[in-house]
């Protein structure tokens, strides 16, 4: 039987079906499909393909969701390569690694930074003769324990110390320009599909990392991630009927993405959330979002935040003041958060950091640093070879810099491929990182 439905014609007519003239219409136009379905069935039966365009002031689709929506893709069972987690944490800006993970008392930094090295008495031990910067020490227990390392003078390809030139060669993996898809998204390739929740980006777009066909979702809070309106229930229902029997590519991404919203509604609700208090500010905010979704069992695999505010060419500071402190605190502080709030599960998580390139050696005028090449990337996790500084170092003589830089004597892209070979079973580096072949630097057990 045909469903008979009047689509309303004035505004006040419109409004008799929703909360708003946004969802009154998205249920004017679910209201109008289901009729159209009824009337069209009998065709369907017979070997018709419907094709609907989706049209008119009234018509709401995808896009009503937003472009979080637009990235969610279709999903299956997860048969993938490993169960464990990677969570990218980018620090865009350029990180003074000689600010964080310092050798102590060397004597061409104490020249160079006169006002702004951190003294030897001040650090926290580390190793080899290396010491990490005070407001590390929420840290110190995963050190001690074996689940933090360090690798220091870590660099890209990219020699430019053009911000955004460091930052898109180091995110796609690659100094050719030809490859245009990032390093995430071919992780994700190699480790095969996955649930709906594989691959989160937190934030409001999606990371250069992650640009490709694969499959992931880019979200601003769970929380965050659902519809508005006091009628929610009824506007799904009304998403649900739009799509159905629709022949058209968005169709079964919109109904995905469905899926999507009620899962993040239940993890968002989920009663038994952490007892961890979190530091302030959306970073940390983002990072408790990534352990509600890993300790919810979703699937996720990989997972990439941001972190700003490390071109310091001023007021960087030293131990008692400045930029620096006031960053490594937070960084630190909500990465303490998250590993205890994983607990146990962080067995299962390898976090690591990196930032497009280091500062110079010398500190310049206005107490800061300027931009430069080697920095260094820390790794919180299990299966580490913990507790210690990796990688060669080449000291900071005139004649071991690069340009007045710390040289890079450390491809990120050794510590990625190690990482990605003994923790989730991606071990063929040319797939992830083309043209590059790996070396071991030792970091993973």
């Amino acid at each position: 039987m045909t469903t008979e439905f009047t689509p309303p014609r004035t505004a006040a007519q419109l409004r008799r079906h929703g909360p708003n003239l946004t969802e009154a219409a998205l249920r004017v136009q679910a209201e109008t499909v289901a009729a159209d379905l009824d009337a069209q069935r009998d065709q369907w039966r017979k070997g018709f393909t419907r094709r609907r365009v989706i049209a008119g002031t009234g018509a709401i689709g995808v896009a009503a969701l937003g472009t979080q929506l637009v990235t969610t893709r279709v999903a299956f069972a997860d048969p993938a390569t490993t169960k464990r987690t990677l969570v990218v944490v980018f620090l865009p800006g350029g990180q003074d690694g000689l600010s964080i993970v310092v050798p102590a008392g060397d004597p061409n930094l104490l020249k160079a930074r006169p006002t702004i090295a951190v003294p030897a008495a001040a650090l926290l031990p580390a190793d080899r003769g290396f010491g990490l910067h005070p407001q590390l020490a929420p840290l110190v227990p995963l050190w001690t324990a074996g689940q933090m390392a360090a690798v220091v003078a870590v660099a890209s390809p990219d020699l430019s110390r053009s911000h955004f030139q460091a930052q898109d060669c180091m995110e796609r993996g690659a100094a050719a320009l030809t490859v245009s898809a990032g390093w995430c998204d071919r992780v994700l390739a190699a480790m095969g599909p996955g649930t709906t929740f594989r691959a989160v980006a937190e934030g409001t777009e999606m990371p250069r990392s992650f640009v490709g066909p694969q499959d992931k979702i880019v979200i601003n809070g769970i929380g965050n991630f659902r519809l508005t309106g006091s009628d929610t229930t009824r506007t799904m229902q009304a998403l649900d009927a739009l799509y159905t029997g629709l022949d058209h590519p968005l169709a079964a991404q919109a109904k995905v993405t469905l899926q999507a919203l009620t899962a993040a509604q239940q993890i968002a609700s989920n009663s038994a959330q952490t007892t961890v208090t979190y530091p302030g500010g959306s970073f940390a905010g983002s990072l408790r979002d990534i352990a509600r979704l890993i300790k919810a069992q979703v699937g996720l695999r990989v997972a990439e935040v941001k972190l700003g505010g490390w071109d310091m060419h001023s007021q960087l500071g030293r131990v008692d003041a400045g930029d620096m402190r006031t960053h490594l605190a937070e960084l630190a502080g909500a990465l303490a958060a998250f590993s205890t709030d994983l607990g146990p599960a962080l067995d299962d998580v390898t976090l690591v950091t990196m930032t497009e390139f280091g500062r110079r050696l010398q500190e310049n005028g206005n107490a800061g640093t300027d931009h430069g090449h080697g920095s260094v990337m820390l790794l919180l996790g299990g299966g580490l070879n913990g507790g210690r500084v990796h990688g060669a170092w080449p000291g900071l003589e005139p004649s071991a810099l690069n340009q007045g830089d710390v040289a890079g004597a450390n491809d990120y892209r050794n510590v990625l491929s190690e990482v990605l070979a003994t923790r989730f079973n991606v071990a063929n580096s040319a797939d992830i990182f083309p043209g590059f072949q790996s070396q071991r630097i030792g970091i993973m057990r």
